[in-house]
């Protein structure tokens, strides 16, 4: 048999100690760490990749459409940009914007060679 406690000094005595915890738990929030670990972008080249032949002759990407329709073109230090055939891209992995534009202009740069037509805007 469950006992349960009525008393208004015990129900105060909880609702007290709740406010407490809760003021502790804000106090914390006031000022709170922030630090950027990943930025994902999307970007969009406007033209159909050949995807097969971009991963045959470039060793960073993998293409397994049976898998996934994407080819996954990794780049150094545990970045990856993620290049469908529609030439949409994701970049992840990249902690500042200079970062990124680094890397989206660099992939670009190499998949450009495997355009097979450009797509209206």
């Amino acid at each position: 048999m469950v006992k349960k406690s009525t008393n208004k000094t015990d129900v105060k005595k909880k609702v007290v100690k709740k406010q407490v915890v809760k003021k502790e738990a804000n106090s914390s929030l006031d000022n709170p760490k922030i630090n950027i670990q990943n930025i994902v972008v999307s970007a969009d080249l406007h033209a159909t990749i050949d995807l097969y032949s971009l991963s045959r002759e470039v060793r960073a990407v993998d293409y397994e459409p049976e898998q996934f329709p994407g080819a996954i073109f990794r780049v150094p230090e545990s970045k990856a940009i993620i290049l469908f055939k529609n030439g949409k891209m994701i970049c992840t992995g990249s902690k500042t914007e200079k970062e990124v534009k680094t890397i989206l202009e660099y992939v670009s740069g190499v998949v450009s060679k495997y355009v097979v037509s450009m797509n209206k805007s």
